[in-house]
């Protein structure tokens, strides 16, 4: 090889190093570029060099490390910043529920110290509207949230399609090169894995590369995304267990004509959308019940006790709260065509409830008795362990009660979800507007040796009796005989035992609740054998004075009232830790995943990032290596020149 072509062959090396500098240099702000050198070789024959390739740093290993560790960082992210919301919303000393709940209290007091004074009357319809138009504004944030993650899932659902699509392109083209260049351009390869590290911020997702060649990507269940050339839509749908929610459903099939499957919840993790799922799942739909029981718990609680008290116009004492109803969904894949006509608190069994959501199957159709029906908790996904009956088509469990339009209707595997205090917070409001109406004073009497607790007064108790006579009374007695206990008095056409009508000689036994004349309450104890034992319940002695009924009014600040284990204020002050707990934990997971994050990151630009200082030198030096290469080619010709001046 002569001097002229070796030459020739270093201004073309040298050409291609400085061009390989320039890009690089060109493009050291441009996300997900990948440094690029020129590899040289010993040219063929009898000297020279040559480009061997156009190298592109980039190591998979440490891509798919960062990948991983961004979706989990962009999770954690997306959870923080929504769970401050929350946290931030609770913990509130002025705008909290609690104070609020502590005035109502307080003004209660007042109206215990002077029962018929029109100012401490108008302080307890002041603090009840100011109490349940918190827990209004409480319920409509949350909801607010829920209905906001809706609109982020949908959008981050069409930004995922986006990317997937482009994938899907970006492995054609990339095909489409290597056949007609034997090698794919590292422009497109570099478009390919930065859509890739773009799609695991938005969610976790499996990459697996074919042949060393082609991405396939799919959802960590397995069920493909990108597949060659082929993209998987993901949609946001509605549930078919909750119409106001929404969730991630898969499309078969890549012409768009597919069927759709909703995806269950836990199929998505990582990311933005992971973030936004867990999110909701976790401390979302959990503090959004929780703030519902409670809503029950006080307004139940209390409606009970307002209605065993007189007001100042002498009548009995009416509900004072309302709340909004428990809520069941249809599933829409049931093949049964029955329905729920109505869903409604059990007063009796409200201590049974719990902040949580159930999804009811149907194992066993027509129902027969309350075993045919598979009661699951969702907050835990373990089966309901309470108390439940079914009888005259209403199911009764934890605090609430089903009532279906014919049970004969069901079919094996319906599926029913219910929310029992999901939106309770949202029709939470005072009923009361009247001074007079509170009902201050005592209504109901109770004498006797029979031990019962419990005592509720429905609307309209005590109809039966004349309020003008003093004398008027009902009596219940119990007669226990050879070890079993019976209702001696009144006549059974009179009361119900737990809801159903009582036959003579039915035995009675301790926890069973007795209805008379709108008068409830549970049975504590039996007489010894051979014994009675009797409760009577009349209309109280009762006057503008009377403060029986407000001093129980304001002890149930102190009474277990929330499922039957905490008091108001200590479910509240429960809440409120078990959110900023469960805050603290995620911004320092945050906190360790975002510094894991940053390590990766920087190894990922140790390797492939652009230094504008090496860069810089490296142009220097493919210069001199040009400069060389041309003296090389000129000091060619000069010694050419002089072999044909040797002729003259």
């Amino acid at each position: 090889m002569s001097m002229f072509s070796i030459g020739l062959s270093g201004l073309n090396a040298a050409q291609n190093a400085l061009n390989t500098t320039s890009n690089n240099i060109s493009n050291v702000y441009t996300p997900g570029y990948n440094r690029e050198i020129a590899v040289l070789g010993e040219g063929r024959g009898d000297g020279g060099v040559r480009v061997n390739d156009i190298q592109r740093q980039f190591n998979h290993y440490v891509a798919s490390q960062l990948n991983a560790a961004t979706s989990s960082s962009s999770a954690l992210k997306t959870y923080e910043n929504q769970i401050s919301q929350i946290d931030n919303l609770l913990a509130d000393r002025e705008a909290g529920l609690a104070p609020l709940m502590q005035n109502f209290f307080s003004s209660l007091e007042d109206l215990a110290g002077a029962p018929s004074d029109p100012a401490a009357r108008q302080g307890v319809l002041g603090t009840a509207d100011t109490m349940t138009a918190q827990f209004r504004a409480f319920d409509g944030y949350l909801q607010d949230l829920q209905n906001g993650i809706n609109g982020q899932i949908a959008d981050e659902v069409q930004q995922i399609n986006n990317t997937t699509e482009q994938l899907a392109g970006l492995n054609r083209e990339i095909a489409l090169a290597r056949a007609r260049h034997g090698e794919a351009p590292n422009g497109l390869l570099n478009q390919r894995d930065q859509l890739v590290h773009e799609l695991s911020e938005r969610m976790d997702v499996r990459l697996n590369i074919q042949d060393g060649k082609t991405y396939n990507i799919s959802l960590p269940n397995g069920q493909p995304l990108v597949a060659g050339t082929n993209a998987y839509r993901l949609e946001a749908m509605q549930s078919p267990t909750d119409p106001q929610r929404t969730v991630i459903g898969y499309r078969e099939g890549t012409s768009g004509n597919g069927n759709v499957t909703a995806l269950d919840e836990s199929t998505i993790k990582g990311g933005t959308l992971g973030g936004l799922m867990s999110f909701r799942s976790e401390t979302l739909d959990k503090t959004q019940n929780q703030i519902g029981q409670l809503a029950v718990s006080l307004a139940s609680s209390f409606n009970q006790q307002h209605q065993l008290g007189v007001d100042l116009d002498g009548e009995q004492g009416q509900a004072m709260f309302s709340l909004g109803e428990p809520v069941t969904y249809f599933n829409e894949r049931n093949t049964g065509t029955a329905s729920v006509d109505s869903t409604q608190f059990d007063p009796a069994t409200l201590d049974q409830l719990q902040a949580t959501d159930y999804e009811i199957r149907v194992n066993s159709a027509p129902p027969a008795d309350e075993t045919a029906f598979t009661i699951t908790r969702k907050d835990t996904g373990r089966e309901y362990q309470g108390k439940v009956e079914l009888a005259d088509n209403t199911l009764t469990f934890g605090g609430i009660s089903l009532t279906f339009d014919d049970l004969g209707n069901l079919a094996n595997n319906d599926r029913f979800e219910v929310q029992p205090v999901r939106r309770a917070a949202a029709g939470m409001s005072s009923e009361i507007s009247d001074l007079d109406k509170i009902a201050a004073g005592s209504f109901v009497a109770s004498s006797g040796d029979l031990s019962v607790s419990g005592l509720r007064a429905e609307a309209g108790a005590l109809s039966s009796l004349d309020p003008s006579d003093a004398l008027a009374q009902h009596t219940f007695t119990l007669e226990t005989t050879g070890g079993q206990t019976f209702v001696s008095t009144p006549d059974p056409s009179e009361f119900t035992v737990n809801g159903q009508a009582y036959a003579a000689g039915d035995e009675i036994n301790v926890g069973d609740t007795i209805n008379l004349d709108g008068i409830e309450f549970v049975v504590n104890a039996m007489p010894g054998d051979g014994e009675t034992a009797s409760v009577s319940l009349s209309f109280a002695v009762s006057g503008t004075g009377d403060n029986r009924n407000a001093l129980a009014m304001q002890d149930l600040q102190s009474v277990q009232t929330v499922g039957g284990r905490s008091t108001l204020s200590q479910f509240y002050g429960a809440m409120v830790s078990d959110v900023g707990n469960r805050t603290n934990i995620v911004q320092v997971n945050l906190e360790a995943r975002q510094g894991l994050t940053d390590q990766l990151k920087a190894v990922q630009q140790s390797e492939s990032g652009v230094n504008l200082d090496e860069e810089a030198a490296n142009l220097i030096r493919y210069q001199q290596f040009y400069a060389a290469n041309a003296r090389v080619i000129d000091t060619a010709s000069t010694i050419f020149d002089t072999i044909l001046g040797l002729r003259n």
